[in-house]
């Protein structure tokens, strides 16, 4: 079990690279030896089978030279067993025996007491030789015939030498290969830990982050670094995160705000008249002056609240999911007719730009109506005296685009980005809009979002221009 100090994505991402480069090392290393070893071993003794013919040759130059007739006769030759001796190193010893495999001649004699004879003759012609381990002892042999070119061989030589010379040069072989595993092991947990810390870090500061705002601090970021990679993106997404919802905790005190204010009025004046009522202090003929305006505040309160539940209502549905297609050019002559009193109060004309022939839109047809008619009657309700109102429609780029235009106030640049903001009033408009609640324009891009859409607003030289579009089908 690991215990919860080393449980950390740190710690497992060095336990597993660690644990990938030394499992491999382990299968090079098992691998390298196997490979090595018969290499060594293959080398060796194709090195002393050259050496073994050398002298081979040399036997049977030498039996030409002095005239001897068969290698047995080299028994007794002190000069050939002083060259042969010479040939001979610490490692290597060659024993020269007649075609029966008998000793005659050896560099070690007492190699040359415990081997009378070789039994490896048979094996041995002039174009074959012969590696075997000789049995019972640590030793390898390498037999070749003594011959010359294009004779017939007079006899036999044999190579004899142990496995610790190859073990030697083998183990040379594997303290190299041990160095250099250690040193890449070394060098595979430093990259690994140094990479490993630089994907936590910034993972522990959100890991801080969140902890903090969960405490309501939303004023803490994570740092850029310049990093490109997954978690420079998933940086960059939690700073949006945090200023969305910083964005939010300050629109929420600010619902909070408003709310209060725009309830406290009616609730006060409500309050206030009815006492005066029925303690006296409002004498009797003034009462249904006063109950006028009560009525009138409390209905004010109901417009508030049943507003603030359409939101609710309206963040709840999916249009594009539970839609249809309709006509928009029908709903807009609907808003028109239902707002006929109003715009005739108010003095106003319409110029109105619906096409005869239909136009199909997928959406609610009912929450459209009510985009159409939130937006027309604010059009209307802060339009100039006697000027007029445009509704238009017309189709642009697959698209069925509406726009409400009106003549009156321009409304500053940095206000514009607010409008659609919950219980947000300009400040023109909290003296002219008694019975507004802020909600209005709200609604609007409420139901626009959850159409998928965008609506945009513009005013300049005191004309305000909403438009939007849906997609047409």
């Amino acid at each position: 079990m690991i215990s919860g100090r080393f449980r950390g994505m740190y710690w497992r991402q060095l336990f597993v690279t660690a644990g990938m480069v030394l499992l491999t090392l382990i299968l090079l290393g098992m691998t390298f030896f196997f490979a090595s070893y018969q290499y060594v071993r293959y080398e060796k003794s194709a090195e002393i089978e050259r050496r073994a013919r050398d002298i081979g040759l040399r036997t049977a130059e030498y039996l030409d030279d002095t005239g001897l007739s068969s290698v047995r006769q080299l028994g007794g030759n002190r000069e050939f067993e002083k060259r042969l001796r010479f040939a001979a190193s610490s490692d290597v010893q060659f024993l020269i025996c007649d075609r029966k495999g008998r000793v005659v001649l050896a560099t070690d004699d007492a190699l040359a007491a415990k081997t009378p004879s070789v039994a490896l003759s048979s094996s041995i012609t002039a174009e074959k030789s012969v590696r075997r381990d000789l049995e019972g002892e640590r030793r390898f042999v390498v037999g070749v015939s003594a011959v010359k070119p294009g004779t017939e061989p007079v006899g036999l030589v044999f190579a004899v030498f142990t496995e610790e010379s190859l073990d030697t040069l083998w183990r040379g072989f594997t303290a190299i290969f041990f160095a250099t595993a250690f040193a890449v092991l070394l060098i595979a947990i430093i990259a690994s830990s140094l990479m490993a810390s630089h994907l936590v870090k910034p993972l522990r500061e959100m890991v801080q982050a969140t902890r903090q705002y969960g405490e309501g601090n939303f004023d803490i970021r994570m740092g850029d670094d310049g990093r490109t990679d997954e978690i420079g993106e998933l940086a960059a997404s939690f700073n949006q995160m945090a200023d969305s919802l910083q964005l939010q905790e300050q629109q929420r005190r600010e619902f909070i705000s408003n709310v209060s204010h725009d309830l406290k009025t009616p609730l006060t004046t409500i309050a206030g008249y009815t006492d005066g009522i029925l303690d006296g202090t409002i004498p009797p003929e003034s009462e249904r002056k006063y109950l006028e305006i009560i009525s009138e505040e409390s209905r004010r309160l109901s417009r508030m609240v049943r507003r603030m539940l359409d939101v609710s209502q309206i963040q709840a549905v999916d249009p594009l999911r539970n839609g249809a297609a309709f006509d928009l050019c029908e709903s807009m002559r609907r808003v028109l007719i239902s707002m006929e009193k109003k715009i005739t109060d108010r003095k106003l004309d319409v110029d109105a730009d619906i096409p005869e022939e239909p136009i199909y839109v997928f959406g609610d047809q009912d929450m459209i109506t009510q985009v159409i008619y939130n937006l027309l009657e604010n059009a209307a309700k802060f339009a100039r005296e006697g000027s007029t109102l445009y509704l238009g429609l017309a189709p642009r780029e697959g698209k069925a685009c509406v726009t409400v235009r009106n003549l009156g106030a321009t409304i500053p640049p940095e206000e514009l980005p607010r409008l659609f903001d919950r219980f947000h009033k300009g400040d023109k408009s909290r003296g002219e809009d008694r019975d507004g609640v802020g909600l209005g324009l709200y609604i609007v891009k409420t139901i626009l979002k959850q159409h998928r859409e965008e609506i945009f607003a513009s005013s300049e030289y005191g004309v305000t221009e909403f438009s939007f579009g849906l997609k047409i089908v």
